[in-house]
């Protein structure tokens, strides 16, 4: 029985990549080499950017918002090379969202550079215009799973983001950042070469 699975498995592989090359690449803005997307459940492909070796787990959605209510966007998705992404993947862009080389998302992370103002009380949050700012998360970071990444974030290379976190604003290369609302709990000292903790804002707070 687990030969046939790993037959069924190699071949099912296979058919995605092949379906990756024929089916989605003549339609996205560019698609580099040997990537490889899982049966996502909807895409924009006109408006993303794939580098090389991207991989794209199962039932993804990467949607550019070009239009909401009356406004119009002009939205760009970017994911660099090497950029790893495991199954759930929830992706909204109505500006940009750009993700570093080398970046690996785990499970069920949501990703967006929108806001739904909620400003006027007599007209319900859905049908309000939409804000966008645009997100760029570095390289080589790791993103644990079920975290959400808001509008307008910006996160340095090298980071890490723990499991269920809220993560919106800016962070420096090499931290930890984890909660809801997520802080640095943690940054690389290249001085002591090792990682040190910090409070909410990265200064050091150990030696």
């Amino acid at each position: 029985m687990h030969s046939i699975y790993k037959i069924i498995e190699r071949t099912a592989f296979k058919w995605s990549r092949l379906k990756t090359i024929l089916w989605y690449k003549p339609c996205f803005q560019k698609m580099g080499k040997y990537c490889l997307l899982r049966k996502p459940i909807f895409l924009t492909p006109n408006s993303i950017i794939f580098g090389d070796n991207v991989y794209i787990g199962f039932h993804a959605r990467i949607e550019g918002i070009l239009q909401y209510q009356s406004e119009k966007f002009h939205p760009q998705i970017v994911l660099n090379d090497g950029v790893s992404i495991q199954q759930n993947l929830h992706l909204t862009c109505a500006e940009s969202v750009e993700i570093g080389k080398n970046t690996a998302i785990a499970a069920n992370v949501s990703i967006t550079d929108i806001h739904h103002p909620y400003d006027d009380v007599n007209l319900s949050i859905e049908f309000q215009n939409i804000i966008s700012k645009p997100v760029y998360i570095g390289e080589d970071c790791k993103i644990y799973n079920n975290s959400v990444i808001l509008q307008g974030t910006k996160i340095g290379k090298h980071c890490t983001i723990g499991a269920n976190s809220v993560v919106s604003g800016e962070f420096p290369d090499y931290c930890i950042i984890v909660g809801a609302p997520a802080k640095i709990i943690k940054r690389y000292s290249f001085e002591k070469q090792k990682w040190l903790k910090t409070d909410s804002e990265g200064n050091f707070t150990e030696r």
